[in-house]
């Protein structure tokens, strides 16, 4: 699968989860924005960014990129997102079907990269 497919995947699932819990969900037109979604939470509109989190096999753990990308045919650029982009980051891990919720200071302020350590390698199990 490409990044695109990835993304889109745990953009979907995204949604799906926000309607289970009976919010309303926006989707802008375009990718120009940086975030994903809007999510009507009770008459509060709060902007998600959705990133798609994939197996490092070595470590056994999985890892979000925190940096925007913008692409094009010939050259991929990565940007770092500020306080006002986004309000929550939500991490995807497909294979587990569940969502790592970071609010945006906690999820900039890592380097480039976040690892999500899973199952038994966690003294606590996540929430």
């Amino acid at each position: 699968m490409d990044t695109k497919l990835r993304g889109d995947i745990a953009e979907q699932a995204a949604v799906l989860h926000a309607l289970k819990r009976g919010w309303g969900v926006l989707k802008p037109i375009g990718d120009r924005l940086p975030y994903d979604l809007v999510f009507d939470i009770e008459g509060t509109l709060v902007k998600i960014q959705v990133k798609y989190a994939w197996l490092h096999e070595p470590s056994g753990n999985y890892v979000v990129d925190n940096r925007r990308t913008k692409t094009n045919r010939r050259l991929m650029l990565r940007a770092t997102y500020q306080p006002s982009d986004f309000d929550f980051a939500l991490a995807y891990i497909e294979p587990l079907d569940i969502f790592y919720v970071f609010p945006v200071d906690v999820f900039i302020g890592y380097g480039s990269e976040i690892h999500l350590v899973e199952t038994d390698k966690r003294q606590r199990k996540p929430r």
